[in-house]
């Protein structure tokens, strides 16, 4: 159905992620940093990154201009508590072009499912008839 990529540094976090999208069909890996998330992005080309911002070391918002200089059409959802902590140097990056979008931690499953399906483009269903 679709590659998804969870960056979160909580494990909780990751597992929530993890058990929503696969129960929806989608092959899941998460990942517990930005750099390990860019690695990933890099190799597997994901159909959707869910990236969190306050992580330790790589944050999220190097990691989100990692990725749109690597994989520039993966869409980004930034999924965080702290969206205010990091407004200005979010919009620097979206005057730059970078394209992502933000939701409010904590996500239910039935919104983490709604985004993704909203975000991945499912192939058209061809009829027999």
């Amino acid at each position: 159905m679709g590659r998804v990529l969870v960056i979160d540094d909580d494990a909780g976090v990751r597992e929530t992620f993890r058990a929503a999208l696969e129960d929806a069909g989608y092959a899941v890996e998460t990942v517990t940093n930005g750099l390990a998330g860019l690695e990933s992005a890099q190799t597997d080309r994901p159909d959707l990154v869910f990236l969190d911002l306050k992580m330790p070391g790589f944050s999220g918002v190097e990691t989100l201009a990692a990725l749109h200089m690597s994989c520039p059409h993966t869409p980004v959802y930034i999924v965080t508590a702290f969206y205010g902590d990091y407004l200005e140097p979010l919009r620097a990056l979206e005057s730059r072009g970078v394209d992502f979008n933000v939701a409010r931690k904590p996500l239910t499953v039935g919104e983490i499912q709604m985004i993704a399906a909203s975000r991945i483009h499912k192939p058209a269903v061809r009829s027999l008839s």
